[in-house]
């Protein structure tokens, strides 16, 4: 007997992550879409066909039994981009502090595209273990922060990970245009 999941026909595996949001939102409607990923981000079941829309092909081998690990959360928040209502804002924020790095770099990510009040967060994300999330702190600290803020990004100019060092010249640069433009 074969044990494997046949997810119905009608669910876009293998299509890019806006395409299959943008057919969930069809299916489902936005707003039952930005409550089951928020639901995925506070690690709750949203149901496998949804699962299935925000994770596509990979959600098949979660739904197969493979480890679950970090990846509903991720996909919860990577869904976010795409779909928004205000009514999931505490779920980012609360995404900011998860265990797994994947997930505070995508809520980062949201915290970004969304502009988010998570200061406060941002700043404290900028000296995360995780090289990512600095940078991708770094990246939302530009876009929120105050000429108070040069000070943090500045210790990020000799960051301990070659790849941060750049993204903070440019968060550096971002937050001097926009401070100027201001």
């Amino acid at each position: 007997m074969d044990k494997k999941l046949n997810p119905h026909p009608d669910i876009p595996l293998d299509l890019p992550t806006g395409e299959r949001i943008a057919a969930a939102v069809a299916h489902y409607g936005a707003q039952a879409v930005e409550q089951k990923a928020a639901k995925l981000l506070r690690g709750e079941n949203a149901g496998k066909d949804f699962l299935l829309y925000a994770g596509g092909r990979h959600g098949l081998g979660i739904l197969d039994g493979a480890p679950a690990l970090y990846w509903p959360e991720l996909w919860g928040a990577r869904t976010l981009l795409f779909v928004w209502d205000d009514s999931v804002m505490p779920d980012v924020l609360a995404g900011l502090q998860n265990r797994s790095w994947r997930v505070r770099e995508m809520c980062l990510r949201v915290v970004l595209e969304r502009d988010l009040p998570a200061l406060s967060d941002v700043v404290a994300l900028t000296n995360d273990e995780n090289p990512r999330v600095r940078a991708a702190a770094l990246r939302a600290l530009a876009a929120q922060g105050s000429e108070e803020h040069h000070a943090v990004i500045a210790q990020h100019f000799s960051d301990r990970d070659k790849t941060v060092r750049p993204v903070a010249q440019q968060a550096r640069d971002t937050l001097t245009a926009r401070l100027a433009a201001s």
